[in-house]
């Protein structure tokens, strides 16, 4: 599996839901990942316990993505914050004219246009090597709302874990665009 596939895999899953204990023992194991991220966050996995992680993060999380905005394209970028469902959703009708056949009934998520779902598209565009159909979902969604939305959302976070995972996404997310520029 490619290096962008892993990525959007991993991205997918600690946007997906609250980390558990034993998500959080994986990324404390993994210096690669932690130095990947950051200073502050390697200081924070190394000088705290386990317990101690998924309780913030699982705080941070919830203060984040449940109380306050979630993380979904169309509440994001539509005024009146209404998820839009079918093929009325600009994504579902993207990932329907691409083959991604998503059964939103396997996943406590609910909106196709959740950012952790939109990552999991990128992985299985990222795996199949679909290099044009992943510049495009680029450009038209995840650079549009992902990129300003995690921005914004940096500010809010309470941990540092979530502050380097939200700069690491953008940073990943405008080196793959720039990477697929001269795609054709």
């Amino acid at each position: 599996m490619n290096n962008s596939a892993i990525i959007y895999a991993t991205l997918s899953r600690i946007f997906s839901d609250l980390l558990d204990e034993q998500t959080v023992f994986d990324i404390k194991n993994n210096s690669a990942f932690l130095e990947l991220l950051g200073e502050s966050t390697k200081l924070y996995f190394e000088n705290s316990s386990i317990k101690k992680i998924v309780e913030d993060l699982n705080v941070d999380f919830t203060s984040m993505f449940l109380l306050n905005t979630q993380p979904i394209e169309s509440f994001i970028l539509d005024a009146k914050q209404e998820a839009l469902v079918g093929l009325q959703n600009p994504v579902m009708e993207f990932y329907f004219r691409n083959g991604f056949e998503i059964d939103m009934n396997q996943t406590e998520i609910l909106a196709p246009d959740h950012i952790a779902i939109e990552f999991g598209f990128m992985q299985t565009l990222a795996f199949r090597g679909e290099l044009l159909t992943a510049r495009d979902f680029l450009d038209r969604h995840l650079i549009k709302w992902v990129v300003p939305y995690l921005i914004g959302m940096k500010a809010m976070a309470g941990t540092p874990f979530y502050r380097d995972i939200f700069s690491f996404t953008i940073e990943f997310l405008l080196a793959e665009r720039e990477n697929l520029e001269g795609i054709s």
